[in-house]
């Protein structure tokens, strides 16, 4: 719980501080807004301060000040403030200081977020709940934090040690892509993961299959469903889980529940959780603020799927912006909560019964492939449709190779995807493949022109 501190006077202090201590002034820059002051002298000096310091990137003297008061007015208040600092012990505890200027932001900027929400209600018959929430995680959610990081010199030794022990993986359930990605999803979060794929192609398909995956290795996972009901998802679900075909399952509602019982037995930390939300309605702050008050139920992901990217409402004034603001979001839920995310997004008509759909085949924004850690492409042409095969390409990976393809057999009755080796060459094979097809079309080409 946060000591109570006389924020009157601790106004004084952060001026002072920002007067004398470079590092304080250049962490507490970006938050030094006339309008958190009370006092109506700091507010005439502050921003002489900042605006000097954002130029020259260093705190002015007392004579450069002294330099810019310019009326009467400033002369007087920049007066009154330096017989105040007449009181302030220096140096003082820097972390006493810093986390007292942290609340005190932070109840500033909540208190001034309240008073912008009541004139945005008192002006507006239809309220966006998505934009004040925005507002309030904003202030909520300032932060000091001025850890220097890693100094890689001086710090050989942890690096070395960082380097020996081998990051904690939850496997995908398929060790084509666990190969891929080092062992599988990352444990510890960080990260998102994209399939991309064309309109029915099967991406939903794959989250769910995912999901499965890893309730399988006795984890917990959520899938936040913005495209299909969570009656429809859990059918799925069962079909993946009991091998009963979807359409029988209304049929064999017994088996199922046999079947699910006795796989919680052995798995008794598996959980499943499907929640649907209209598509394009929740923003990722609200998405964060449910999964926080799930957790406080007593729940604890292992891994979040949301089905998926495109239809998490985003903030900017076109699709480029938009997908990458949601984007962005999204991957910082992965750090928040500790655990991978996984989901997908659209192929534009360029990606469209394509072999090997590249990054510029996404639909809406390039922000999304500059965004996620892995994305994997979808695809099917005719000849793999009859034979109920999806083919899965490595577009971008941070932890791997970013190149190969894989054929997933589908048994669409249950919709479960399934490595075949029969269907598949390793990557060295299918690049040979390629290569061959090229070098045949090039060979033709010679033909032409030579007749």
């Amino acid at each position: 719980m946060n000591k109570k501190i006389d924020t009157n006077f601790f106004e004084n202090v952060i001026l002072f501080n920002c007067l004398t201590d470079e590092n304080y002034l250049s962490t507490v820059v970006q938050y030094m807004k006339p309008d958190i002051f009370n006092n109506r002298d700091i507010k005439n000096i502050i921003g002489i301060i900042t605006d000097f310091f954002e130029e020259r990137s260093q705190p002015p003297t007392l004579t450069e000040v002294k330099s810019y008061l310019t009326t009467e007015e400033l002369k007087d208040s920049f007066k009154k403030l330096v017989e105040a600092f007449k009181v302030i012990d220096k140096p003082g505890d820097k972390k006493e200081l810093m986390d007292n200027t942290e609340q005190f932001i932070r109840e500033r900027t909540v208190f001034n977020t309240m008073l912008a929400v009541t004139d945005i209600c008192s002006r507006n018959d239809a309220i966006d709940t998505g934009q004040i929430l925005d507002m309030f995680e904003g202030a909520c959610s300032v932060s000091l934090a001025n850890e220097k990081g890693h100094e890689y010199y001086s710090e050989i030794d942890k690096h070395c040690n960082d380097l020996q022990n081998v990051d904690k993986t939850i496997s995908t359930g398929w060790s084509w892509l666990d190969k891929k990605l080092g062992g599988g999803f990352l444990e510890d979060g960080r990260s998102l993961y994209v399939f991309a794929g064309e309109t029915n192609v099967g991406k939903s398909i794959f989250l769910q299959n995912v999901a499965q995956n890893i309730a399988n290795q006795n984890k917990s996972v959520l899938i936040i469903s913005l495209e299909m009901s969570e009656k429809a998802y859990c059918k799925r679900i069962s079909a993946n889980i009991s091998q009963i075909p979807f359409n029988d399952l209304p049929n064999n509602t017994d088996s199922l529940k046999a079947i699910v019982q006795g796989k919680k037995m052995k798995l008794p930390s598996s959980r499943i959780l499907v929640k649907e939300f209209p598509p394009n309605t929740m923003t990722s702050s609200q998405l964060t603020a449910f999964v926080k008050k799930i957790e406080q139920t007593g729940y604890q992901f292992d891994a979040i799927v949301i089905d998926y990217l495109n239809l998490v409402q985003g903030k900017g004034d076109n699709g480029y912006e938009r997908i990458k603001h949601v984007a962005e979001s999204i991957r910082a839920m992965s750090y928040f909560f500790e655990c991978p995310i996984i989901t997908a997004t659209q192929l534009n008509r360029s990606g469209f019964d394509t072999e090997n759909p590249g990054m510029d085949s996404i639909s809406e924004s390039i922000g999304t492939a500059a965004t996620a850690d892995v994305i994997m492409g979808l695809w099917q042409l005719d000849e793999d449709r009859e034979l109920n095969v999806i083919k899965m390409c490595m577009m971008k990976n941070r932890y791997g190779p970013n190149f190969g393809a894989v054929s997933m057999a589908i048994d669409y009755p249950t919709l479960t995807l399934s490595e075949d080796n029969t269907l598949n060459a390793d990557d060295d094979v299918v690049n040979t493949s390629e290569a061959l097809r090229t070098f045949s079309d090039e060979i033709t080409e010679e033909e032409a022109k030579s007749r």
